[in-house]
């Protein structure tokens, strides 16, 4: 009963704090790109036995366009969301099909509300050909101010090897042997051929669920990224821990390696 009532007027402070923490937002602190890993699926299902969703995949979908309405209202301009690791093909086949599924139907979603560019960045050599077709004809929104990546089978490891091929096979189409290329590499030729190449780097990555590590998110991009650990599993993800991350971001000072 106490619980209950707690929660209740949780509800009806929340929209009062909301507000209290965007009128002290800069907006002109506000991330270009954020990466997010939508982590805690699994965890949130376990604590919610009654859910009919046995991963809690399916409930942490519906977070996904509340999420990108967040990053419209901040003026955040590129968002990545790490929706399927390499690694979580080791999952179970039952699990990792329902996630496929799940990951389908959502990109069908976002597409069909014809509101956001999306991008897919991954491996889509490892995923099912239908899928895989369906991520690599996805159609630009020329109206969207946001730019909306998609990061399914990506691996951070997977993308700079997947990079450096790029590299060397641009090299040798255009004739050049393996001395003048080992010459001609460097950062900047390698970001040409990162998944988010012409993109921002990441200013700000988010992982739900509590856990304190990038797992391989944006290897590469994230060298001088921040990070936020939030600690509600990502069904649970709500504005206001949104809020709170770009209020934690605006408050730091950004040294950039310096």
């Amino acid at each position: 009963m106490f619980k209950s009532i707690r929660s209740q007027i949780k509800r009806l402070l929340y929209p009062i704090y909301e507000r209290r923490i965007i009128a002290n937002l800069d907006f002109a602190k506000t991330p270009r790109h954020i990466g997010v890993t939508l982590d805690g699926n699994r965890r949130w299902a376990k604590q919610n036995p009654d859910s009919t969703d046995p991963y809690g995949h399916k409930r942490g979908a519906q977070k996904i366009a509340d999420l990108l309405g967040w990053c419209e209202e901040t003026h955040v301009e590129v968002v990545t969301l790490w929706m399927l690791s390499t690694d979580n093909f080791k999952r179970s086949p039952e699990e990792v099909a329902t996630l496929l599924e799940v990951i389908s139907e959502i990109v069908d979603d976002l597409a069909a509300r014809k509101r956001w560019s999306i991008k897919a960045v991954g491996a889509l050599d490892v995923l099912p050909e239908p899928l895989a077709a369906k991520l690599s004809t996805l159609a630009e929104c020329k109206e969207s101010k946001l730019q909306v990546n998609v990061a399914v089978g990506y691996g951070g490891r997977r993308e700079i090897v997947d990079a450096v091929k790029g590299f060397l096979q641009e090299e040798a189409d255009a004739g050049r042997t393996l001395k003048e290329a080992t010459a001609e590499i460097d950062a900047q030729a390698i970001g040409r051929h990162l998944y988010t190449a012409g993109q921002p780097d990441p200013d700000l990555l988010i992982r739900t669920s509590g856990e304190q590590r990038l797992g391989g998110f944006l290897l590469w991009q994230s060298a001088l990224s921040e990070f936020y650990f939030c600690e509600a599993y990502w069904p649970d993800f709500r504005r206001v821990d949104f809020l709170r991350a770009l209020r934690d971001y605006s408050q730091r000072q950004r040294r950039l390696g310096a």
